[in-house]
C-alpha cells in the first residue's frame, strides 16, 4: 500500500511541509529511514537525524523550529507521537481487516456463537456454549474454554489461553502466551503442615479497551471475578491473583506482581518490577516507582518509593543525605578530634 503525504496529512489532520504528492510504502526509525518510507520526530534528542534521514515524508510538531534544510516533506501536527501512533493504528486496522474465516485445522463447538467477519487461525479452539463478536480476530494455536465471552474488534494473539467462564470486552488485545483465567493461589494449610487446594470458581472479567502483553497471567477468583477494567494496560511477564480489582486506565509494567484481593484505583501508575501485597488499596492517581514493594496501602494521588515502600519525596532525601554520609563521617571525626583538644586544653588550665 502507498500513500501520498496529503493523504497521510488527511488522515491526522495535518499541514503539509514541502511536496504533497511525496509517496510512502512502508514505517522507518528517523534514524533508519530510507526513501519511500514514514518516521517521525517526537524526541529533541533525535533532531539530528531530520536534517540527514532519506525518510520520504516526516510527522513534527507544529511548534518545531528547522535550524537547517530538510530533503524530506513534513506534516505538522499538534502532538507527533500521537499523530504516528493513530496512523500506525490505522495501518493496522487495514492488515487485520484483511484477516477473516476459518483455516483449518480449527476446532469450533457445536454451542459456540460466532459474530459476523470473524477469523480463527489454524488449530484455534473455542469451547462449548462460548460467544465472538463480530470482527473479532483469533490467531493460531489460542485456547478460548467452555461458556467464554469475548466482545466485538477484539484480538487474541497465538497461543493464548482463556479459560472457562471468562469474559473479555470489545477493542481489547491480548497479546501471545498470555494466560487468563488459571487458577488463583487459594491454599488452606493442614494441622499435619500439608496444604489443601481452594477450589477457584470464580472468573475473570476484562472490560473494553484494555491491552494485555505476553506472557502476563491474570488468576480467577476464588469467588466472585478478578477485574481488569476499561482502558487498562499491561505490559508482559504480569502476575495478577485471584480477586485483584484494577480501576480504569491503570497502567503497570513489566514483571510486577499484584497479590490476592487488592484494590487498585483508576489512573493509578505502577512501575517495572514492583511488588504489591494482598488485600490493600491503591488509591486513584498514586504512584509506585519501579523495584518498589508495596506492603500498605496508599493514598489517592500518592507516590512512593523503595523496599518496603514509603514516600517519594521523603525518599529522595534520604538518598540525597545517603551520598552525603562519607563526608559527615569526615566532619564527625574532625570535630572529635577538636573536641578531644579542647578537652585537653580545659583540663591543662
Amino acid at each position: 500500500m502507498t500513500f501520498s503525504a496529503s493523504q497521510i496529512a488527511m488522515m491526522i489532520q495535518g499541514k503539509v511541509e514541502g511536496d504533497p504528492d511525496a509517496s510512502v510504502a512502508s514505517f522507518g526509525k528517523i534514524e533508519e529511514a530510507k526513501s519511500g518510507q514514514l518516521s517521525f520526530l517526537a524526541n529533541p534528542k533525535y533532531e539530528e537525524y531530520l536534517y540527514q534521514t532519506e525518510a520520504s515524508v516526516i510527522i513534527i510538531n507544529d511548534t518545531f523550529v528547522l535550524k537547517q534544510p530538510v530533503n524530506a516533506t513534513l506534516i505538522r501536527v499538534p502532538d507527533a507521537y500521537t499523530a504516528f501512533a493513530a496512523l500506525l493504528t490505522k495501518y493496522q486496522e487495514i492488515v487485520q481487516q484483511q484477516l477473516s474465516g476459518i483455516q483449518t485445522p480449527s476446532y469450533i463447538a457445536e454451542t459456540a456463537k460466532l459474530g459476523t467477519n470473524v477469523f480463527f487461525g489454524a488449530f484455534a479452539y473455542i469451547g462449548n456454549h462460548s460467544t465472538v463478536g463480530n470482527n473479532t480476530k483469533i490467531y493460531p494455536q489460542a485456547f478460548i474454554g467452555d461458556n467464554v465471552q469475548i466482545g466485538e474488534n477484539t484480538v487474541i494473539h497465538p497461543g493464548v489461553k482463556i479459560y472457562h467462564g471468562c469474559k473479555v470486552g470489545n477493542n481489547v488485545i491480548i497479546h501471545s502466551g498470555t494466560v487468563v483465567g488459571s487458577d488463583g493461589f487459594g491454599f488452606a494449610p493442614q494441622a499435619d503442615g500439608s496444604f489443601k487446594k481452594v477450589p477457584q470458581i470464580g472468573n475473570v472479567v476484562i472490560e473494553d479497551d484494555v491491552e494485555i502483553g505476553s506472557n502476563t497471567t491474570i488468576d480467577r477468583a476464588t469467588i466472585g471475578s478478578t477485574l481488569i477494567k476499561k482502558g487498562v494496560k499491561l505490559d508482559n511477564l504480569i502476575q495478577i491473583a485471584h480477586n485483584v480489582e484494577i480501576g480504569n486506565s491503570t497502567v503497570i509494567a513489566a514483571q510486577t506482581g499484584v497479590s490476592g484481593s487488592t484494590k487498585i484505583g483508576k489512573g493509578v501508575m505502577i512501575g517495572g518490577q514492583a511488588g504489591i501485597v494482598g488485600h490493600i488499596h491503591l488509591g486513584d492517581g498514586s504512584r509506585v516507582n519501579a523495584q518498589s514493594g508495596v506492603s500498605k496501602s496508599i493514598e489517592p494521588g500518592k507516590a512512593v518509593t523503595g523496599s518496603p515502600a514509603y514516600d517519594y519525596t521523603a525518599a529522595l532525601r534520604s538518598q540525597a543525605a545517603a551520598r552525603k554520609l562519607p563526608e559527615l563521617e569526615k566532619r564527625v571525626k574532625e570535630l572529635e578530634v577538636l573536641v578531644k583538644q579542647f578537652i585537653t586544653q580545659i583540663s591543662a588550665d
